[in-house]
């Protein structure tokens, strides 16, 4: 089974092709990280299967998708999108331009494996006797991707959708930051001052830098959403008493935990 990676994030794009390559019945054919760019290799590449993002740079997954029936291909691949939004209309939307299938960011790699094998028309049927080479364990740590069934999976997810609403760009390495900082201050109750004495430092030993790294990478995209993104939506979750003052970075973290807290 051939399969075309398509992620404006070329290190997840990096993971996916490595691992595609590990498993028996699939290699990966190349991969693309702009809409453009996807199409043009869609129609070199002739894949059986692409795995599509939706935001991209260019041209989003939507228009990669509206125009996919333009270039006349003799066989169309199979279409398997990945999102980190979960909305009904966004889901019947992507059913009606032709997606298989859709998964929701973050998610377990051998899981979108058995999707692309369960929702694709070129399935190969891999023996019981076959092992499947394990995927680097710093891929898996740096994306912590993970079942979405438990509580933790469901409060990710939520933190994720909070950060898209933001207008935090998902490829800053504070968007990662920010998302496990509020999962930890969710968990911990991290407040005031613990964040630069416990919470920076977990994480800065998690990601391999240095605590003013982390907090300077934090403060980058909460800059970039302020200025770049929905003001509006940031100062409704701080307190309009913020007036045109950027919140600090724990007084975002500490709201973000509550709103997850508040729905799950």
């Amino acid at each position: 089974m051939r399969v075309l990676v398509v992620d404006n994030n070329v290190e997840l794009c990096s993971i996916l092709t490595e691992f595609f390559d590990s498993q028996p019945d699939m290699n990966s054919v190349g991969a693309a990280h702009d809409g453009e760019q996807a199409l043009t290799k869609i129609k070199e590449l002739t894949p059986d299967v692409v795995i599509l993002d939706i935001t991209m740079p260019h041209l989003d997954g939507i228009g990669v998708l509206e125009r996919l029936k333009k270039l006349n291909l003799e066989k169309r691949p199979n279409i398997i999108v990945l999102t980190a939004f979960g909305k009904d209309d966004l889901v019947t939307h992507l059913g009606e331009l032709g997606v298989d299938y859709f998964v929701i960011k973050p998610f377990n790699l051998n899981l979108l494996a058995d999707r692309v094998r369960q929702f694709t028309a070129t399935h190969i049927p891999v023996p019981d006797q076959m092992s499947f080479k394990e995927v680097s364990p710093t891929a898996e740590r740096d994306f912590q991707i993970q079942e979405g069934a438990t509580r933790n999976d469901n409060r990710e997810q939520e933190v994720v959708k909070f950060l898209h609403e933001m207008g935090i760009p998902p490829h800053f390495k504070g968007f990662t930051y920010l998302r496990e900082a509020v999962i930890m201050c969710n968990h911990e109750g991290y407040v005031g001052g613990a964040l630069t004495k416990q919470l920076y430092p977990a994480l800065a030993r998690k990601y391999k830098t240095t605590v003013g790294g982390v907090e300077a990478a934090i403060r980058n995209s909460v800059v970039t959403a302020w200025e770049n993104g929905n003001p509006d939506y940031i100062r409704a979750l701080c307190g309009s008493h913020r007036g045109q003052r950027i919140p600090t970075n724990s007084l975002i973290i500490a709201k973000l935990a509550e709103e997850v807290n508040a729905v799950t």
